[in-house]
């Protein structure tokens, strides 16, 4: 079975950015799930997916800080 083109680049997006801040996925997903910012994070598929990878790290990062996006 084949899941969701969102379903993997939220999966890449979480783990990239685990990597990127030395955490574990689980830490990130924890963090966003305390913050109740995972849904939101895996609905941004749409802007996320094309642009560069750091801007999506720079928008979880404001997110996570400040409860807004970075733009």
């Amino acid at each position: 079975m084949r899941l969701n083109k969102e379903f993997d680049f939220f999966t890449y997006l979480i783990e990239s950015y685990a990597n990127y801040k030395g955490m574990t996925d689980h830490e990130v997903l924890n963090i966003l799930d305390e913050k109740d910012l995972t849904d939101f994070v895996y609905s941004m598929y749409e802007i996320y997916h094309c642009e560069a990878i750091e801007n999506a790290f720079m928008d979880i990062d404001s997110l996570i800080s400040t409860g807004k996006t970075a733009w």
